[in-house]
Parts: structure tokens; C-alpha cells; sequence
């Protein structure tokens, strides 16, 4: 073996330039004051020739260089045994024949920097880019030829990105899970806690973020045996859920992250609160683990009357309706139980929760939202949802597990894990062909969560058993509305967003209906569920789904793409209830991070928080990222989120939210002049158009200005 070398560097009157100094450039604007794009386009080849060809290891030959990364354990042998070398070969000339090249230096770095497969003193690199999406294509075909070929056109054309832990640990022999988060229950008993301080470390090692239900938890100072003021509450076991995490990280690869969610009607809220402000004692304080609160209706209800909200305790909810607190709908049940004396409770003022919770969110960002009755309303599965994730996007039934003394499962009952992946708007659009990649997206992912056997975690192994549920996701929104010279939340571009997630909902369906006729089974619990009983496609079969605006009706006329007919959502709807779906859940949209960039896309659907992003990257420092199709003639189309500000992001989100049966991982921006009134009139919009969840809150602040924020851990890497 041998490294490449090629000639470096690129000289500019006399001076030498690095692809750092080019990329850098991108903070000027040329002698005629455009924008200097192609000096991005020429630090990405920069960064070929000054550094990458010369770390890469050097084969003669795909046969040497298979064989030496099985024998030296870099690959996964099995995946490979499971096609013949010949096919091997001609699929790696498939993908070497796009000659693909990354259209900006981020992407090239975040590629070579946290994807590829290095020797494991991490000094080399041992594949290209093509070698990866190979890798994860043979994977996750599981031995279909047709199907790995399929994978390799939607991923290296851009058109489908399997989220971090898929693309970065397919194939390899030393690697973590394909999964990107979990969500566990946690009960009110110390075995269940015990269990999940250990849940926490086995997945964190393995996986991404893991998220954790609090609501069940008794409150400070409840008894415990009968004996008055023994329960310390959830903040010791935010603690020890925080140094898990930090304890246990992917083979150094992914650090460990976690989130904690808690119904706002604990008898803890406002200490869980407290936690994430700036000036909280640091007995309490907690630093890197996420916090969310789940707020059903009677909430805003009792805020708009200027009523006192009531505080119920778990443990007494528990005793009296026999079931855990997380499991009961607070609107539903609210005045009944404020009525009954075996429950005990306590009160706050509405409106003076919903201010402190926008004084925590203004200081650090924190905590995410999930507007429960919002989510259940729209839940076409049985049983109740009563968390999110990490990042805010999750949204599936959980089931208890119960537990023996010695921490073992006297029932296993049904935890959650995230099978995300995500398309590129722009480029399927481009293609003309949503049905197609959908169809392989959706079997890609069905493909991940097959292949994760998570033994170490019951729970999380029997609801994926069970569910086989995935969350297919929408990148690069706002790069394909400003190429298209469409204002992000005008009304062009909230007419295509409700069309473009109207077709993926049809074929997502369609391709898990057709997995359940292939294999002859539905997803467990499908008979209960509103897809069995047709109620589900309602909406679609009483009217006609079609633009409402002419610019719209073009884009789609021009890609000769057919929005489905009512005719068609009939039929699927048939088929559905005659067969079932593969697939518990489909559709989740993430807030993309890395897998934009390699990807060449604005993050999720939202839209930019700058025309050119500035983010810091270790030891290299500045990095410039220009929005994906930014040219000095779409520069108007391009405002950022803090310009556009919360209600066109929220009307946006409200149009895709209608199509996608979990959530979507929904960022609040607002200028430096932003008050708590903001936030809480942004949260109450965000409550009445039907939103889901929130996620982070975000203000401006003049001198980071520009800068991208740190994101989701566990599905934006």
C-alpha cells in the first residue's frame, strides 16, 4: 500500500492559497461587491489536493483494498458475504461513475471529518465518498441487488440521506447502532429507575440521544411505604441521568446526550424548570441534558381565563385511575380530578407558568414544547403519546414494562427508537419521480430498524419488533423555494409545501402497503388503528388535494409530477384496510444538521438562519457554509429565520404537519428586541394552528450574529 500525493495549493498574485483562506473569502464580497461563491466551489477542490489525497490509503485494486479492510477488521464481512464480488464490483463502478463531488468545503469536511472510515489511529482515511454510500447501500439492501442499486442512485444523486448513525456505521465492523434515538418510559419505582440509569449508559454507548419520561415520577416530598415527605422528586434522577450520559459516549465518536420530559401539571414543574436558568444553585443545575414539557389544552385554557392551574400528584393519580400519570389526558380528566380528595394537589397561577417558562426558554433555549392534545388529536394509532425525543420530532405510543426485584422484566412493554432518514426536496423535485424514492427511502429505513437488535434494552427491541416504525424526513425547503424565486411562507410557498408533503404522504403509505403485502403481515396493533378503520384517509378522499396557485401548479407541471387523485387516496385506502401497513409510523421530519451539509441543503424545513452560516469547527475554527443555490439573483429569497420571524415558520410547518402522522422539529426565532410576551404569543399561534412540538428558542444576538447555534445531538449529526 501507498498514499496518494498530488500537487497542492493554488497561488493568488504571488500568494499561496489554503482551502481555509478560500473558504474564508466567502466573508467578502468581490471587487464589484458579489458574492464570492466560487471560492468555496475552489477550497472544496482545494481540500482534495491540499489534504485528503494525501491521507487517503492508496489500493491497486476494490479487491485489494475489500480484502484488507475485512482481514483488518475495518469491515463487516457478512455484508459483504451476502453478494457475489462480481455485482460488488459493478456497483462500486455505479457510484464512481457520477463522478461526484461535493459542491462546498463544509461538506466535504463534515464528510471527512465524522463520516468516513479512518485507520484506527484516526490518521487516514480508507474510503472515499462513494465507498461509504456503497457501503451503506449493500447494508441495508440485506443481499437485494436491485434494491442496493436503488439505494446507491437516491443517495449518491443527493435525493435520499440516511440520517448520521446509518450512514456513519453501516458496514463497519467496529461501529455503533444504525438507530438515532430512543425514548423510554420511566415508572414510579426504583427498579424502573434503576433500569433506566442503566438504559441510559447501554444506549448511549451504542446510539444517539435517549429521552426519558418524568411524568410518572411521584413528587418531592410524596410518601414512599406510606411514610410522609420521603420522595425527593425527579431532579436526583435528572442527575444521574446527566453523568450517564456524560460517562458513556459511541466509541468517542457521538457524545453522549439525553432529554427529559415532563407533563406541566407535575407537582415538580417549576423546580424542573428552574434547573436551566442561569443563576440556578448548582445542587439543581443541570447543564447538558435536554428538558421538554408536554402541555395539554386546559392549560392554555385555564391561562386565557386567568385561572389557577392545578398540580396533581402522580402517585395519588396512579392509585386512583390504576394507571400512570403520563397515561391519563389531563384536559380530559382535569376537573374531575381537582374535584376528587383521595388525589392530592396544588396550585400555580396559568398565565405566571406560562411567563416562567418563556424567562427559562429566553435564557438558555430550553425547554422544547409538545402540545399534547395537539399530538393525540392527530395519532391514528391506539394508546396515548406522552413524550418526544431529543429533538423534538418523535411521536409514537409507549406501553409500561414491569419489573422483578433483581431489575429484570416481569413484563416487557413497548419503548421507542427513531429509524430517521431524509430527502432532498430540490433534488426529488428535480427528478421527477417522488414515488420512486420515496418508495426506496421507505424501504432503506425499514431496513434499519430491522437490522437493530438492541438486546440490552428489552423494551426498546420489543416496540421496534412491534412497530417497524420509521421516520422518512424533508430536507432543503427553503434552498428550492429561493432557487425558485418563492418568498419562504408566502403564499406560493405555503401551497407547495402542503402539496409536496400531500404526494410524500400518499407513497409513503402506498410503499408500506405494498412491504405488508410482500410480506403478509401488519404492523402490531394495525386492526385498532384509524388506518384499519379508513377514518385516516378522510381527509384525502372527501375532497380534491390541488395548488392553489398557478406558480405552484407549474412547478409541479414541470417536474411531471401527478398529485395523487382522490380516485388514488381510495384505492390506497382500500388496499390499506385490506392488507395493512408495514410500518407503525412513516414520517418525521429532524432538524438536519450534518447530514445537510454533506448533503448540500438547508437544514429541515426551515429556513436559513443566514445567507452565508458561520460556524465554528475545533481547531480549524470559522467555517463558511453559503445556503445551497444562493447566487447574486435569489439573494432577496433568502431571508433568514430571525427576518422572517415565528408565524411564517409556524404557517409552514402547520401546512406539512397535516401530512405527517409524528412531528416535526419546529425552531421559534426572534430578534434581540424580543420579549417573553413574544415568545408566549408565538407558542400560543404555534398551539391554535395545530403544531405538534416545539424545539429550541432561538434569539439573535448581535455579535454571534450569523453563527449556527449547536443542534440536535442525535439527529442532526
Amino acid at each position: 500500500m501507498s498514499e496518494i500525493h498530488r500537487p497542492a495549493g493554488q497561488s493568488e498574485g504571488g500568494r499561496t492559497l489554503d482551502y481555509h483562506a478560500l473558504n474564508a473569502m466567502l466573508n467578502l464580497y468581490g471587487p464589484s461587491g458579489e458574492l464570492q461563491l466560487d471560492r468555496d466551489r475552489e477550497a472544496a477542490r482545494q481540500y482534495f489536493l491540499q489534504h485528503v489525497n494525501q491521507n487517503t490509503v492508496f489500493f491497486h485494486s476494490l479487491e485489494e483494498k475489500l480484502d484488507y479492510l475485512i482481514e483488518e477488521s475495518y469491515y463487516e464481512p457478512q455484508v459483504l458475504e451476502q453478494y457475489q464480488r462480481a455485482f460488488i464490483k459493478s456497483l462500486f463502478e455505479q457510484a464512481y461513475a457520477y463522478k461526484f463531488r461535493f459542491p462546498s468545503f463544509l461538506g466535504a469536511f463534515k464528510y471527512y471529518t465524522s463520516y468516513t472510515l479512518k485507520t484506527f489511529d484516526g490518521k487516514r482515511y480508507l474510503e472515499r465518498y462513494e465507498d461509504r454510500v456503497c457501503m451503506v447501500a449493500l447494508s441495508l439492501a440485506r443481499g437485494d441487488e436491485t434494491l442496493a442499486r436503488a439505494l446507491v442512485d437516491e443517495i449518491i444523486s443527493g435525493r435520499f440521506q440516511p440520517a448520521t448513525p446509518t450512514f456513519l456505521n453501516c458496514g463497519k465492523r467496529q461501529r455503533g447502532e444504525l438507530v438515532s434515538c430512543f425514548l423510554l418510559r420511566i415508572e414510579d419505582n426504583m427498579e424502573s429507575i434503576g433500569r433506566a440509569i442503566n438504559s441510559a449508559l447501554q444506549l448511549s454507548k451504542r446510539g444517539g440521544g435517549v429521552a426519558f419520561l418524568l411524568s410518572n415520577i411521584r413528587e418531592f416530598g410524596a410518601p414512599i411505604k406510606r411514610i410522609e415527605n420521603q420522595s425527593s422528586g425527579i431532579i436526583p434522577i435528572m442527575k444521574l441521568l446527566e453523568d450517564a450520559f456524560s460517562y458513556a459516549n459511541q466509541l468517542g465518536a457521538r457524545q453522549g446526550a439525553g432529554a427529559v420530559y415532563l407533563n406541566a401539571h407535575h407537582p415538580d414543574i417549576l423546580r424542573f424548570l428552574d434547573t436551566k436558568r442561569e443563576n440556578a444553585d448548582e445542587k439543581i443545575r443541570i447543564k447538558t441534558l435536554s428538558l421538554g414539557v408536554t402541555i395539554p389544552d386546559i392549560t392554555f385554557e385555564l391561562a386565557k381565563r386567568n385561572e389557577a392551574m392545578y398540580l396533581f400528584s402522580p402517585y395519588d393519580v396512579e392509585r386512583v385511575y390504576g394507571v400512570p400519570f403520563g397515561d391519563i389526558s389531563v384536559t380530559e380528566k382535569y376537573h374531575e380530578m381537582v374535584d376528587d380528595s383521595r388525589i392530592r394537589k396544588s396550585k400555580i397561577n396559568a398565565r405566571e407558568f406560562f411567563q416562567i417558562l418563556a424567562e427559562v426558554q429566553f435564557e438558555s433555549g430550553y425547554p422544547y414544547v409538545m402540545f399534547e392534545d395537539n399530538v393525540n388529536r392527530a395519532n391514528p394509532i391506539a394508546g396515548r403519546i406522552n413524550m418526544s425525543n431529543l429533538c423534538s420530532e418523535i411521536l409514537q405510543v409507549n406501553t409500561p414494562s414491569l419489573y422483578d426485584d433483581d431489575l429484570g422484566y416481569r413484563h416487557t412493554g413497548e419503548d421507542i427508537s427513531c429509524n430517521l432518514g431524509s430527502m432532498n426536496i430540490a433534488k426529488v423535485m428535480d427528478a421527477g419521480d417522488i414515488g420512486t424514492s420515496v418508495e426506496i427511502a421507505v424501504r432503506g429505513l425499514t431496513a434499519v430498524s430491522e437490522m437493530s437488535h438492541l438486546s440490552s434494552v428489552p423494551s426498546i427491541a420489543e416496540g421496534n419488533a412491534h412497530s417497524r416504525a420509521i421516520g422518512l424526513g424533508q430536507m432543503n425547503l427553503h434552498g428550492f423555494l429561493a432557487r425558485e424565486h418563492i418568498y419562504y411562507g408566502s403564499e406560493e410557498g405555503l401551497d407547495f409545501t402542503n402539496l409536496y408533503f400531500c404526494c410524500v404522504a400518499y407513497h409513503a403509505l402506498r410503499a408500506s402497503n405494498r412491504l405488508a403485502i410482500e410480506r403478509g403481515t401488519a404492523f402490531a396493533g394495525f386492526a385498532d388503528s384509524d388506518y384499519a378503520s379508513g377514518v385516516f384517509f378522510d381527509k384525502y378522499t372527501e375532497r380534491e388535494w390541488q395548488p392553489r396557485t398557478e406558480k405552484v401548479r407549474g412547478l409541479f407541471e414541470r417536474a411531471g409530477i401527478a398529485i395523487p387523485s382522490q380516485a388514488e387516496w381510495q384505492s390506497l385506502k382500500a388496499s390499506v384496510m385490506e392488507h395493512g401497513l408495514y410500518n407503525r409510523n412513516l414520517q418525521a421530519v429532524p432538524p438536519t444538521g450534518s447530514i445537510s451539509y454533506i448533503n448540500h441543503s438547508t437544514s429541515s424545513i426551515h429556513p436559513v438562519a443566514a445567507k452565508i452560516e458561520i460556524r465554528k469547527e475545533g481547531k480549524l475554527g470559522r467555517v463558511y457554509y453559503p445556503a445551497p443555490y444562493l447566487d447574486d439573483d435569489n439573494l432577496a429569497y433568502y431571508q433568514d429565520a430571525y427576518e422572517i420571524g415565528p408565524e411564517k415558520i409556524i404557517d409552514t410547518y402547520a401546512e406539512a404537519s397535516q401530512h405527517v402522522d409524528q412531528g416535526l422539529s419546529l425552531t421559534l426565532f426572534f430578534p434581540d428586541t424580543a420579549t417573553t410576551r413574544d415568545i408566549n404569543k408565538a407558542q400560543i399561534y404555534a398551539w391554535r394552528k395545530g403544531i405538534k412540538t416545539l424545539y429550541y428558542v432561538r434569539l439573535r444576538q448581535s455579535a454571534l450574529e450569523g453563527t449556527e447555534v449547536e443542534g440536535c445531538v442525535s439527529c442532526s449529526l
